[in-house]
């Protein structure tokens, strides 16, 4: 089971050994759900229109979370794509990477910041790191701190024009929530900033809309602060990006199928719906935002093609490729609300149970929260109204899945049993 979220550096880690007795009482449904976002609550939602296309031609018109502002005339967009400096962050993190490609494929110079050993838990050497990032530049910098960063970036010798963040918090936790969905986020944007950086594109979620977790607390009042920017710098702009759920992230039950054992699912397994976006095709749309004068100063919701899909509805496509007969395991969401509440009881006590009481949130969330566009007036998910782009099915996605495995598409930090 996973839980991906929609920034990169990424997914949750409910690994962590606090959290070790609160994953037992887990089952296997909500991590093998969606990603997450939020959007400060003193700024409207934006508006819902339906979009339906692919990455060649995209037509999405949302409104802007905050007050119109006329998008600027950036000088770096009448320039060949060559001579654009893109600088990326998270660009080591699961979509980020997908984007460094995208990017580079398109032919941007792109600026990749990463960690000499980047990867889960550090796992990639330097050189390693240098291959993942074939194509672009690679710059070794904390984005954590200020001064890192912005010593890193001038030491290259060259002005930025476009800064894309893919970086998001790997564990989930309180503190790391805020250091790297707000801090580290925000750093980037400084520094940008400083080097003469016109637009901001950023990989946020689209469960922002409810914001309920730390993280998304944390992501929101990034997001504010951004617009700001750009209300008081008729010069910088912004698009921000709020993806549904990552194929990925619903993977996380394949094996189980294929061994015919149960599909776990919380309910009736329609509590919550989605509609899944490919990761190639994030990326190629993240890619649009940096010159599309379309998606300029705009909250961008955007899942993949088709109709959206409840737990249900994905455990019986799973079953059917598999040429397997249907086996569901039916979770009460009530012993996930008692689970939460003896955390939230013991962390008055014990303050060190804070992420772990936290976990018990984000699970919950997921088990029971759509990940599609949220109806501000009625309170309720709007599928048909949530914008699709891209070519590539979930049904295509788990086929390839069951015959090849999860080659390339390892879970790593998001891993919960």
């Amino acid at each position: 089971m996973s839980i991906c979220t929609p920034f990169n550096c990424n997914g949750l880690n409910l690994n962590s050994t606090k959290s070790n007795s609160f994953k037992n009482l887990l089952t296997s449904q909500f991590i093998n759900q969606f990603q997450v976002t939020t959007i400060p609550c003193s700024v409207p939602l934006p508006s819902l229109h339906f979009c339906r296309g692919n990455r060649k031609r995209f037509q999405l018109v949302t409104a802007s979370a905050a007050p119109a502002v006329e998008a600027p005339k950036a000088s770096f967009r009448s320039k060949n794509p060559k001579d654009i400096n893109v600088l990326v962050v998270g660009s080591t993190g699961y979509i980020g990477n997908f984007v460094v490609k995208e990017l580079v494929r398109r032919g941007f110079n792109v600026i990749a910041v990463a960690r000499e050993r980047s990867g889960t838990k550090g796992k990639n050497s330097k050189d390693e790191t240098l291959r993942l990032l074939s194509g672009a530049n690679a710059c070794f910098s904390d984005v954590t701190k200020l001064e890192s960063l912005e010593r890193s970036i001038e030491n290259l010798g060259v002005s930025i024009d476009v800064v894309v963040s893919c970086l998001a918090s790997r564990s989930g936790g309180v503190k790391d929530s805020w250091l790297i969905d707000y801090e580290a986020t925000r750093n980037s944007l400084v520094v940008g900033r400083k080097f003469g950086a016109a637009h901001f594109v950023l990989l946020s979620a689209i469960c922002v809309q409810k914001p309920l977790l730390e993280f998304q607390r944390a992501k929101l009042k990034f997001e504010g602060e951004l617009m700001e920017e750009a209300q008081k710098d008729e010069g910088f702009s912004y698009s921000i990006v709020r993806p549904t759920a990552f194929f990925k992230s619903l993977a996380g039950q394949v094996e189980l199928v294929k061994d015919g054992k149960p599909y776990v699912m919380f309910g009736d397994g329609r509590l919550c719906a989605c509609k899944p976006i490919s990761e190639p095709d994030l990326a190629s749309f993240i890619s649009d935002c940096v010159l599309s004068e379309e998606l300029v100063n705009r909250v961008l919701p955007v899942g993949g093609p088709g109709k959206a899909v409840t737990p249900l509805e994905q455990g019986e496509m799973l079953f059917r490729l598999a040429g397997k007969e249907p086996k569901f395991l039916k979770v009460p969401i009530e012993i996930m609300d008692f689970a939460i509440g003896v955390l939230d009881f013991l962390v008055k006590i014990f303050p060190s149970l804070e992420d772990a009481a936290e976990f018990g949130k984000i699970g919950r969330y997921y088990a029971a929260e759509s990940m599609l566009i949220l109806d501000p007036d009625t309170g309720e998910y709007d599928a048909e109204s949530t914008p699709s782009y891209g070519n590539d099915t979930l049904e295509e996605f788990f086929k390839r899945v069951l015959e090849k495995g999860m080659a390339g598409q390892e879970l790593g930090e998001q891993m919960i049993f």
